[in-house]
């Protein structure tokens, strides 16, 4: 069972930085897709960045140019570099792992607060 614990939220001010990391209790080489989904309250959750483990990476509009998602297979970690964060960032973030192992699985983390004050 793939086990994943995020790390590195806060409380920034606007146009802030933070970087989140999320470490597997596998390795990820073998994971097909990991990604940054958030939830802000009262909202469904959403994905924010994706990335492959072939690299290619997916962002939705609203950060593309402010965020980076990066993979270290030899540190089994998934980041999420954010700069120029803005309130509307706010939510607890979570990292998924997706893979195939007979068929398609899935596994979350527990999530991390990412406050951003304006």
């Amino acid at each position: 069972q793939v086990q994943l614990v995020e790390s590195g939220g806060g409380l920034v001010q606007a146009g802030g930085s933070l970087r989140l990391s999320c470490v597997a209790s596998v390795s990820i080489s073998s994971i097909n897709t990991m990604g940054w989904h958030r939830q802000a309250p009262g909202k469904e959750r959403e994905l924010v960045a994706s990335i492959t483990n072939s690299g290619s990476t997916n962002y939705t509009d609203s950060v593309k140019g402010r965020f980076t998602i990066s993979r270290d297979n030899a540190k089994n970690t998934l980041y999420l570099q954010m700069n120029s964060l803005e309130p509307e960032d706010t939510a607890v973030y979570y990292c998924k792992a997706d893979w195939v192992w007979f068929y398609k699985r899935y596994a979350w983390g527990q999530g991390t607060q990412v406050t951003v004050s304006s």
